[in-house]
């Protein structure tokens, strides 16, 4: 009775590991066996692996794209010690508390991890990170830019055809179109940049170009010039991640050609959708606050402080002098 009460057990063991291996074999990219929702999401178009949907990076990079430690605010001043490690959060961001913070990050440049400026850009880096709240495009709600876009904390929603994949991302309702078939370049520089894609094997590679010299790469004060160019690889790592990789070159700013890598994430709210986060109106009294003559935000007054605001016009600027008069 012992012996036939082990091997019931053994066998309902068996039977239940097995029944975990074939839903989990069920459920894998690429399996005979997958459900119909995760075929669906392996449709392909004209051969080709869709990419619609809406995707969102998952780590550090909005703050700083190299490897870095936890920092107490973007702007910092020196603290107690006069070490670089032992700086505080500056006075513009100090009633935050920890939601000024940075948070560490391993970091997404590839190869050794470094960016390689030149020391003329290298000395602009430096200044646009001690200035960061007067010099950040994304605070003024300006157009982010590629491949800044690609991996800011926000979603966007990628839009798959024949001949065109659009991408629509949720800050600043920015967008902009890879073209897969020929098209005439813009007559000018743009912000987002002229996009042309092919396809190499299962992989979207896409030339960026037509770029202005406004935006940033991320909060640290990583820029680059007017001779911008790129190289991004979309590839399909599973249904819910697509492997993102870009090369970076910009003779005016870098000594060589330089890359960063990425996963981004499907969303997976079965209600998910891009929702509009216009941030213009949210940014108009920190870029034109000044010109008021009556300045309307002054000051704040807390349980703990209180923040006075005295608005600067820039020098030399004889309109906005004349609009405070």
């Amino acid at each position: 009775m012992r012996l036939n009460t082990s091997t019931i057990v053994i066998a309902l063991a068996a039977a239940l590991v097995g029944a975990a291996i074939s839903r989990s074999l069920a459920q894998a990219p690429g399996t005979s066996g997958a459900p119909a929702r995760v075929s669906a999401r392996l449709e392909r178009i004209e051969g080709r692996p869709n990419l619609s949907g809406i995707w969102q990076a998952n780590n550090e990079a909005h703050w700083d794209l190299q490897a870095h430690a936890a920092r107490p605010g973007a702007v910092t001043q020196p603290g107690v010690y006069p070490f670089e490690y032992a700086r505080v959060a500056a006075a513009p961001v100090i009633a935050l508390g920890a939601a000024a913070g940075v948070p560490a990050s391993l970091g997404v440049v590839q190869d050794d991890g470094e960016i390689p400026y030149t020391q003329e850009a290298l000395a602009i880096r430096k200044a646009n990170a001690e200035s960061w709240i007067d010099r950040d495009p994304e605070l003024k709600c300006y157009l982010p830019g590629v491949p800044r876009a690609m991996y800011m904390p926000y979603p966007f929603e990628i839009t798959q055809s024949t001949n065109k994949v659009h991408l629509g991302y949720a800050f600043a309702n920015t967008a902009r179109t890879i073209h897969l078939d020929d098209v005439d370049p813009p007559p000018t520089e743009t912000w987002m940049g002229h996009s042309v894609g092919r396809w190499e094997g299962d992989t979207l590679v896409v030339d960026v170009s037509y770029f202005n010299d406004k935006t940033w790469f991320d909060r640290a004060g990583n820029f680059h010039s007017d001779a911008l160019k790129l190289t991004e690889r979309f590839s399909v790592l599973t249904p819910d991640v697509i492997q993102y990789e870009v090369t970076i070159e910009d003779p005016k700013v870098f000594t060589r050609p330089w890359r960063i890598a990425m996963p981004l994430y499907r969303r997976m709210e079965p209600n998910m959708q891009l929702l509009e986060y216009r941030c213009t109106e949210f940014a108009e009294e920190f870029l034109y606050g000044h010109v008021r003559k009556e300045p309307l935000v002054k000051r704040w007054e807390g349980e703990t402080m209180i923040v006075e605001i005295t608005r600067k016009v820039p020098p030399g600027d004889k309109f906005y002098e004349s609009l405070r008069k």
